[in-house]
């Protein structure tokens, strides 16, 4: 079971693809796959970017809160 990228397997897999699909259909699966895989990185990067800068801006002071405005006299 541990044999399945074998070449026999993966051309057997291209011709049902391509039967299935056809010639025109198969670069556009491609280009949306690419997409997809490169969004998913893209998400999973930012993912783990996040905590860190959530530790860091949690680790700063508080700024002091803003001083009520005085009441005009008239």
């Amino acid at each position: 079971m541990g044999d399945l990228l074998q070449p026999t397997h993966l051309l057997v897999l291209a011709v049902v693809l391509l039967v299935l699909f056809g010639g025109r259909k198969l670069p556009e699966l491609g280009k949306g796959l690419g997409e997809g895989l490169r969004g998913f990185r893209e998400g999973i990067k930012g993912i783990s970017d996040t905590p860190a800068q959530n530790t860091q801006q949690a680790a700063a002071p508080a700024p002091p809160p803003a001083s009520p405005a005085e009441p005009k006299q008239s």
